[in-house]
């Protein structure tokens, strides 16, 4: 049966902001205490949304979380109305209060990894929410994911919902940041790559050094029992320890695939000449597999990071090519401009790119590939899907006027003290869930 690919981006929330929360990721680093837009960056990814939709392609929406996360601040003993919360833990420490007001579930490649039917031995789509608990503000995520994939994906006959992994850093799990799928076709099986930065158990395994492996191999081990998936549909493969160091906290920012397509740096692996050939020896399908192998002579891990080239998303059109989505930075770097020009003169399913101003993003530590989870669906799959997180045009003209209303153009340090702030942002997402229909998921509303 015919099936496709679905981009599910991220919803910006109302309280995006950049607090520098992100060890390891260079530009949220790079950018804390900056002043933030959250109406520009909703926009944006809006846009975006639009552009792929008007490709042909199926596009979806995934709402943003409830912020601020009052009930952790009351976990962590701060007393009275939600208002009272926020005004104390503002005074007693404004970088809990911002971490708790984090925005950070616009990047749902990180929301969970997906398994598509055709790779389960029980011929179901299979969902786990990342647990996420390499850093404080998005281990608040995990519950919320998990209602909000239930709502979207609310067919049991098609759909099985796991709990995410346990809550510590022997089963770190990043999601779909780190899983790619490779295959002749979306509905035909595939092979579902898992990169992890470190095993926890295994000491014999390297490590990073300066920044932290947010993913074990441990916890890719566990989403392929809890997924039933193929034994022929898995492989793991490790991320080099020394580009995590360089500031690659992902694998999608040394490397992306798509259908029969894995671009990837000449470093993105560990012993990656043997990691390549495991690759092509495990490969499912009968098209030829390209591997697209970046140089560093060409472009450098340091230019690959600041830049977001394989952060890129990689989406397969209508007419059997593959479309390049990538951030304007990958435009105004030289290197790597001049790079994508000549990949897509090369003999390979890559014939074109597409650059978008994902600025608010990007400055966050998030490109194209970050705000999106992808899910591979067929027709019955697709038809079980709540169909109010489908874009369409008067979806998408509705919920660009909803951000209108009740985004704000501009957040500092001293707004996250204003309790308007948390009213406004929840009265903008109970609206929200009407749109998209997706019920009482947030604690709020609970």
């Amino acid at each position: 049966m015919a099936a496709v690919e679905v981009n599910f981006d991220g919803l910006v929330g109302p309280t995006h902001n950049y607090a520098g929360l992100s060890y390891g990721n260079v530009a949220s680093l790079n950018n804390a205490a900056s002043y933030s837009n959250p109406k520009e960056a909703v926009l944006q990814g809006l846009a975006k949304m639009k552009a792929m939709h008007d490709l042909g392609l199926t596009q979806g929406v995934f709402a943003p979380h409830a912020r601020p996360d009052i009930n952790v601040l009351r976990r962590l003993g701060f007393t009275g109305t939600a208002e009272q919360v926020i005004s104390k833990a503002f005074k007693a420490d404004p970088v809990l209060v911002r971490a708790c007001y984090s925005a950070s579930s616009m990047w749902t490649a990180n929301a969970g990894t997906v398994s598509p039917s055709a790779d389960t031995l029980d011929g179901k789509v299979h969902f786990t929410a990342a647990n996420l608990n390499n850093k404080f503000h998005r281990s608040l995520e995990p519950q919320t994911t998990t209602r909000l994939l239930k709502a979207m994906f609310n067919n049991e006959g098609y759909f099985s919902h796991h709990t995410h992994l346990p809550d510590q850093g022997f089963f770190g799990d990043e999601g779909a940041a780190n899983h790619t799928r490779l295959g002749d076709e979306h509905g035909v099986q595939g092979l579902e790559l898992f990169v992890y930065g470190a095993s926890a158990f295994n000491s014999a395994l390297p490590k990073p050094v300066k920044f932290p492996a947010r993913q074990t191999l441990e916890a890719s081990q566990a989403i392929c029992r809890l997924h039933q998936l193929k034994p022929s549909s898995q492989l793991m493969i490790q991320q080099n320890p020394e580009v995590i160091d360089q500031g690659v906290f992902h694998n999608d920012v040394i490397a992306v695939g798509n259908a029969n397509v894995l671009l990837c740096h000449e470093q993105a692996f560990l012993n990656q000449p043997l990691a390549l050939q495991q690759i092509k020896d495990a490969y499912i399908g009968d098209k030829t597999l390209h591997i697209i192998e970046v140089p560093t002579a060409k472009v450098s891990v340091q230019d690959a990071v600041t830049s977001y080239l394989f952060n890129s998303q990689l989406v397969s059109l209508n007419n059997g090519k593959m479309l390049l989505v990538a951030p304007q930075e990958c435009k105004n770097n030289q290197a790597v401009n001049s790079y994508i020009e000549e990949m897509i003169l090369a003999d390979n399913p890559i014939d074109k790119v597409q650059f978008f101003d994902l600025k608010q993003s990007m400055q966050n530590g998030g490109g194209p590939a970050c705000l999106r989870l992808r899910v591979a669906l067929n027709q019955q799959e697709l038809a079980a899907v709540n169909p109010a997180v489908i874009l369409n045009d008067s979806k998408y003209q509705q919920l660009c006027d909803w951000a209108n209303k009740y985004y704000r153009d501009k957040l500092s340090n001293d707004d996250f003290a204003d309790p308007n702030l948390l009213r406004e942002s929840w009265q903008a997402l109970d609206e929200l869930t009407q749109h998209l229909q997706l019920g009482s998921v947030y604690p709020f509303q609970r």
